[in-house]
């Protein structure tokens, strides 16, 4: 059984052997993000499957498949199986978010499609629903990520968000409240926290859980050319 996996164009073979680490030591050594922990992500094989593991401290990892119709929240101490062919990797240390592909040759599972229809101005991905313009708050927050894919980005504050929407910064916040409640309620993980969590850790949870299960693509940013024409007053 093989594991490969790609990070900024780079591929890295995992040795069923031993553990691949992740973080600012191992094998795939990320030195420049004093945020994140030296040692984050484990990935070792056992009983026929590979696993991955957070071994970290306070960072979490959103894991996907290539198709988005499954994904975890993998918060410390949390283990999971990699079962799919292809699973995606995102996670944020910082100001930095990072993304990976795992590609497994041996799949113990083949995911179905995802659903992915437009109806009355409202676009769907299984059970959630947003608004068009929870949509553009989404794809705002979510841009540098989605046209730097495979890369590292930076998810932007929202007073720069709302610039880029042309709304005040009240209104963007007041929606940003309303889709995190959304998808917490249809049981999206990590969008609520303490009060010192809220600022930066749930945009960075929001554009993780938002890119990995496909809920806005890059085929979507043409709507940031004229933001307007997409709006609506919906809360």
């Amino acid at each position: 059984m093989s594991l490969s996996l790609e990070f900024c164009g780079e591929w890295f073979s995992v040795d069923p052997n031993e553990a691949f680490i992740i973080g600012r030591e191992g094998p795939l050594r990320i030195e420049d993000n004093p945020y994140l922990h030296r040692r984050f992500l484990a990935i070792s094989c056992a009983d026929g499957l590979w696993w991955m593991e957070n071994v970290g401290s306070r960072l979490s990892a959103t894991v996907a498949d290539s198709e988005g119709a499954t994904q975890a929240y993998l918060q410390p101490g949390a283990r999971l199986p990699l079962v799919y062919a292809s699973t995606n990797i995102i996670f944020t240390a910082g100001p930095t978010t990072y993304e990976m592909q795992l590609l497994n040759d041996t799949p113990a599972y083949t995911p179905t499609g995802v659903t992915d229809s437009t109806d009355a101005g409202e676009t769907t991905i299984g059970p959630i629903e947003l608004t068009p313009s929870q949509l553009l708050l989404v794809l705002a927050l979510a841009e540098p990520v989605l046209t730097g894919r495979g890369t590292t980005s930076s998810i932007p504050s929202s007073q720069v968000a709302a610039k880029r929407l042309g709304w005040p910064i009240t209104r963007f916040n007041r929606k940003l409240d309303h889709v995190c409640e959304r998808l917490t309620r249809y049981g999206v993980r990590g969008l609520h926290g303490g009060p010192e969590k809220l600022a930066v850790n749930r945009r960075a949870r929001l554009v993780e859980h938002a890119v990995a299960t496909r809920l806005v693509t890059s085929d979507d940013l043409f709507k940031l050319d004229d933001p307007s024409s997409y709006d609506d007053a919906s809360v």
